[in-house]
């Protein structure tokens, strides 16, 4: 008979872990696609949008470390809203974290073997795609099974090794860029900065992910906030450099559907291009494997407390992993991978972070009322950040089309049914004790 409350999870990921989750949870197959778009609304002002950008996130990333200095127990942003909230509000942000970490892991996925394709064209037909995403997915979750120090040590390696190619482009870049390419396409008027804020918010998302598996963390009150601040810093670096060479390096980069690997052509001939390729791969699998580390965290830490059915918050006897709920993700990201769900990922993920985002910076005020003097890393007026969190935020929410407004809903509208579901289980529960 599996225990779940008798067994409890092993710590076993330290702080440089956790700063390598954190840099893992960001950096994807976004840094391969998205500076041509943000060059496409800015031109040569684009780097500056990244700054920006990372000072916007950079707030939101303080009030999560406030927050998180809070807690030691696993859950991450829904744990923080129930506590701040209530359930209802709890179980409506855990959803939209869920949701976009499933289809997100989907997406990525499904981009895995686009990019493998480069290198073996016979991952694109239906059969073999089908097998490729088998093995991939498969993979991640056995690894995360057997124990989340092997889960830890791969989402460090890919970590290091993701960054391996980046760091080659920007070093060679430097030094091919003309400055005449940094012009102005257009007149950069307030819509166009808000909208490459917007989509450098799906840049530099996922940083909260990595707070969900704190009930392993050697010492989480003290090594998150530290983990957010370094993680979020070497980010912004790589971000920012690797715009700098792909707008100085491409005469029009907002016109390149891959910027990186064009610009790498362009100074280094064929071998880098397929050198940012193999980058990519990289890349997409190192925040594949830190989403399958962390996502699963959430649905055990959401039935540890009655939110969900409790078989999801059974704890292996002899892993001490989630091993239900990681079999539970593992499963539906292969579904929604194998129907092909990128685009609805795509239009998801960033506006359901901002929503995500505003319940946390709106918990540092909430927690400090009802919690007081129980965070051990404490924001300097604490609810000024909060402010400027949700100022940040709110403005880029009202950017969303109707799609997204309507997957918002429907998140919204399940989360409340399973609120419903919970609160009527726990009063049968108190009723026949």
């Amino acid at each position: 008979m599996i225990q779940t409350k008798q067994l409890e999870l092993v710590r076993g990921i330290g702080r440089w872990s956790l700063v390598a989750l954190v840099v893992n949870t960001i950096i994807g197959s976004g840094i391969f696609g998205l500076p041509s778009l943000v060059a496409g609304l800015l031109g040569g002002l684009s780097p500056i949008a990244y700054v920006l950008g990372a000072a916007g996130i950079g707030v939101i990333a303080a009030c999560f470390a406030e927050v998180a200095s809070r807690f030691r127990e696993a859950g991450g942003p829904y744990l923080y809203a129930r506590r701040a909230f209530g359930p209802l509000i709890g179980i409506e942000v855990a959803w939209l974290f869920y949701l976009t970490r499933v289809t997100g892991l989907a997406a990525n996925s499904n981009l895995f073997v686009i990019y493998l394709s480069q290198f073996w064209p016979a991952a694109r037909e239906p059969k073999m795609r089908i097998l490729v995403l088998l093995l991939l997915i498969g993979g991640l979750a056995a690894i995360n099974y057997v124990g989340v120090k092997a889960g830890a040590r791969t989402s460090d390696f890919f970590a290091v090794a993701k960054l391996l190619p980046l760091l080659l482009f920007v070093s060679v870049g430097l030094f091919f860029i003309h400055g005449g390419n940094f012009t102005i396409p257009h007149p950069a008027g307030p819509a166009h900065w808000f909208d490459a804020l917007l989509i450098l918010v799906f840049a530099y998302k996922g940083f909260e992910a990595a707070l969900v598996p704190a009930g392993e963390v050697h010492d989480p009150q003290r090594d998150a906030p530290w983990a957010l601040f370094v993680g979020l810093a070497l980010v912004t670096v790589i971000y920012t450099s690797v715009q700098v060479v792909v707008v100085g390096v491409l005469p029009n980069a907002g016109s390149s559907d891959r910027p990186l690997a064009d610009a790498a052509q362009v100074f280094m001939g064929a071998r880098g291009s397929a050198i940012l390729a193999f980058g990519a791969l990289l890349s997409i699998y190192g925040l594949m494997s830190s989403m399958m580390l962390n996502t699963p965290r959430l649905t055990f830490a959401l039935a540890e407390r009655g939110d969900f059915p409790h078989f999801m918050a059974a704890v292996h006897p002899r892993f001490r992993t989630p091993y239900v709920s990681i079999i539970v993700f593992a499963a539906l990201v292969f579904l929604l991978a194998a129907a092909g769900t990128f685009r609805w990922n795509v239009v998801l993920s960033a506006v359901a972070s901002l929503f995500i985002y505003v319940s946390t910076c709106a918990a540092v005020p909430g927690l400090h009322s009802k919690e007081p003097g129980k965070a051990t890393f404490v924001l300097p007026a604490g609810w000024l950040f909060a402010i400027l969190g949700i100022s940040f935020c709110v403005p880029l929410a009202m950017r969303m089309d109707r799609a997204a407004f309507g997957i918002i809903l429907a998140t919204i509208a399940v989360a409340g049914v399973n609120w419903f579901w919970a609160r009527r289980s726990t009063e049968s529960t108190i009723g026949t004790s």
